[in-house]
């Protein structure tokens, strides 16, 4: 059996249930998958990577509550949205809502597609996450493996960050649409002026 250990948190926020905890979201990004997309990321990681593109989203507090259908309808409110990424933080931790939101993303006509620091044979064994059968079941694109510094990949041709890392193509529809290249950075500016950065280069000294 798979051990999970190392990737397991202590102990997880109380989240209501019909609710996400999440660092972020943006419309409208062209760096996290195939065409325009919406990106959620989830609140909380433990595996603390080094190099990792968001290390606030590493601890498990509370930060944004959100209620899935109310991030449903503020996906589906931008007919640019393509498709949907669920990004982090690790989206496996909160699985069963996530697969909940993306039933309703898939039932609007939208494609689903999550980065995840586990590997696919590791969310397939009896020790992954709960509900992430559930949430494989939903996506068309899953990028597996952790970000792992030594091996960067620093290239416009590469849509993965480091070698350890495979795309996992659930839909044959995307077979010749993993064309975006990680090595790319975006600047998405609010309306009450905050600003994300996505990409990439997203942490590297950027403020």
């Amino acid at each position: 059996m798979i051990d999970l250990i190392n990737s397991a948190p202590s102990t997880l926020p109380d989240i209501p249930d019909g609710y996400l905890n999440i660092m972020g979201y943006v419309d409208e990004s062209e760096v996290n998958g195939p065409g325009t997309r919406a990106v959620v990321w989830v609140q909380g990681c433990p595996r603390e990577c080094s190099g990792c593109f968001n290390p606030e989203s590493w601890p498990f507090e509370v930060n944004q509550l959100m209620a899935i259908d109310e991030l449903a309808d503020k996906i589906l409110s931008n007919p640019r949205n393509q498709g949907v990424t669920f990004s982090g933080g690790e989206p496996f931790w909160q699985a069963t809502a996530l697969a909940e939101l993306g039933k309703k993303i898939k039932a609007a006509g939208l494609n689903l597609m999550s980065f995840t620091g586990f590997t696919l044979a590791q969310l397939q064994s009896p020790g992954a996450p709960a509900g992430a059968d559930a949430l494989l079941d939903q996506l068309d694109i899953l990028i597996d493996g952790p970000y792992v510094e030594s091996l960067a990949i620093h290239s416009p041709e590469s849509p993965v960050s480091s070698r350890n890392q495979r795309i996992h193509i659930f839909n044959e529809a995307f077979q010749d649409k993993i064309t975006w290249a990680s090595d790319q950075m975006e600047i998405h500016i609010l309306k009450d002026g905050t600003r994300i950065i996505t990409g990439f280069r997203g942490q590297l000294g950027l403020e």
